[in-house]
């Protein structure tokens, strides 16, 4: 007995918020006057006659709460967006307008066929029961669409936190990868080395390592970045890489033009480029070679050889398990990473203009 007490309801019984709202401020005040519209003073004079007619009004007025609690899900569901809002309205006011009223013109039929407690059809009193009725949808119709709106609006607000955090998260990492004192000793002492033997290439080499920090630096706070604008970035990033490890690595970039203006996360790139270099082998016969390149469909794939290391690495995935959080928050496709015994991919889906703010470089 007690495990059937504490079964879980199941979910199309379970009151939505909406339903538990409608109850409390239509049911207190609707039931009784549309009570006593239909039978006057007995309603209120004969205490059996006020508890039968309020019985079976609250039955039938539950049952078309029931009806519409689980039209309005439907319908919020179809037009779940805040700048769906004007059609979600109107067609919950239709849905409404058109239940409610098949609700009471049957109960009224029923009353008047069978005379229930000696009801009689009066078009007055049922003129007058349809007008609260349109009073009582439009409460209800405002009741819907602020709970939604309300909860759709701290979903918002949740998600555009996430992100945000998300962002911040991966800024930190890249930056953690940049300035921690192997990179930094590695990136100087291959500075160091062209100071002396070839200056012009060390000239370069501080561009390109400025370009780098300077991206770091100016992608705080933004959500999405422009293709080209990360090719150039991964561009400056490789060439520290080529600098230091030679023959030993090697990178294919293959992009159409007609895609260059679409958007990802920025750093989505470099984090997939370090991963590579940070779990495999890297020497001058057996290069690891990455590859960079766009599908018609509109996907980038990023892909490198696989040569683990013979101590692999300790990984906490932190950086791609950022990238698919991200694609998440920002309602795109999910990210596919695959592996096979030679090679590991990733699938990013590139994201349409309009969306997002942009990271200039």
């Amino acid at each position: 007995m007690t495990a059937l007490i504490h079964q879980p309801m199941p979910r199309w019984f379970k009151p939505t918020h909406q339903l538990k709202l409608h109850f409390m401020l239509l049911f207190p005040w609707f039931i009784p006057l549309i009570s006593y519209l239909l039978l006057g003073r007995i309603y209120l004079q004969d205490i059996p006659t006020f508890l039968s007619v309020s019985g079976i009004n609250f039955a039938i007025a539950l049952t078309c709460l029931l009806t519409i609690d689980w039209l309005t899900k439907r319908i919020i569901g179809w037009l779940p967006d805040l700048s769906q809002a004007l059609t979600r309205v109107t067609l919950l006011f239709l849905m409404f307008s058109t239940v409610t009223p098949s609700f009471i013109l049957g109960s009224i039929w029923t009353y008047d066929h069978f005379h229930w407690f000696g009801y009689s059809f009066d078009w007055t009193t049922v003129k007058y029961i349809l007008i609260f009725n349109v009073l009582a949808n439009v409460v209800s119709v405002a009741v819907s669409e602020s709970t939604h709106s309300l909860a759709k609006w701290r979903e918002t607000m949740l998600e555009k936190e996430q992100l945000r955090k998300a962002t911040l998260q991966g800024q930190v990492e890249s930056l953690k990868n940049q300035v921690n004192p192997h990179f930094l000793f590695n990136t100087l002492n291959s500075l160091s080395s062209l100071i002396n033997d070839e200056p012009e290439r060390a000239e370069l080499f501080v561009d390109e390592m400025a370009n780098v920090y300077r991206y770091l630096l100016q992608t705080n706070d933004r959500e999405l970045t422009l293709l080209s604008t990360e090719i150039n970035f991964i561009t400056s990033y490789f060439h520290l890489l080529k600098t230091r490890y030679g023959q030993g690595i090697e990178l294919e970039v293959t992009i159409d033009d007609a895609f260059m203006n679409e958007r990802l996360p920025p750093l989505t790139l470099q984090m997939l480029v370090e991963n590579a270099v940070k779990h495999n082998v890297i020497m001058a016969n057996k290069p690891l070679h990455i590859s960079i390149r766009t599908t018609p469909d509109r996907r980038l794939i990023v892909q490198n050889t696989l040569q683990r290391k013979a101590s692999r690495t300790a990984s906490n995935k932190v950086g791609l398990a950022n990238i698919s959080a991200k694609y998440r928050l920002l309602a795109q496709a999910d990210v596919v990473i695959q592996e096979t015994d030679d090679q590991f991919t990733v699938i990013l889906p590139l994201i349409e203009k309009g969306a997002g703010l942009l990271t200039e470089f």
